[in-house]
């Protein structure tokens, strides 16, 4: 009960900026004769929204953050080389995942500690990557456009991370 609780809380306080825009609904639906006043954005499961943000990243990033031509010419390429520099932790920690894993109820306490030395160490490097990058784009965007993209980023992140810790048995 508790996990389908924490998961619906958690669908709902992220599925709006994920939504598809209204542009999008206009172009992919004709209009309704007599459209609701105030129709709540479909909810998603967090599933639903990981597999989303695994395709369409980019995507949602530009369908939520409002730019202008000058401001994506410069904000873009800033945010690809994040996510490159976002790829290293990333794999370390996937990396220690899959050997945690592997070890299933055979793990020892060397393994254990080794394991979670590497992980606190690359989730370290990613928050000094996000930090660096929330400067970088700083200096491109308006600081509520800046605060926005950390927003989603963070949003994002959350539906990953509660996916994945949902999915890996604690350790025996």
């Amino acid at each position: 009960m508790k996990n389908s609780l924490t998961a619906a809380c958690l669908a709902l306080a992220i599925a709006a900026p994920f939504a598809a825009t209204a542009q999008d609904k206009k172009a992919a639906t004709p209009a309704p004769a007599a459209a609701p006043a105030a129709a709540a954005p479909a909810m998603l499961s967090s599933a639903e929204l990981r597999a989303r943000i695994q395709s369409d990243k980019k995507g949602i990033i530009q369908r939520n953050l409002p730019l202008t031509e000058k401001e994506a010419k410069d904000f873009w390429p800033i945010y690809d080389k994040y996510e490159q520099e976002l790829a290293g932790p990333q794999s370390v920690i996937n990396r220690s995942i899959i050997d945690y894993v592997n070890a299933g109820t055979n793990i020892t306490d060397a393994n254990a500690k080794r394991i979670v030395d590497q992980i606190l160490k690359a989730q370290v490097n990613e928050a000094k990557i996000r930090q660096s990058q929330f400067s970088k784009v700083s200096k491109v965007l308006p600081a509520a456009k800046a605060a926005r993209f950390i927003q989603l980023e963070n949003k994002m992140r959350s539906v990953i991370l509660y996916e994945t810790a949902s999915a890996i048995p604690l350790v025996p």
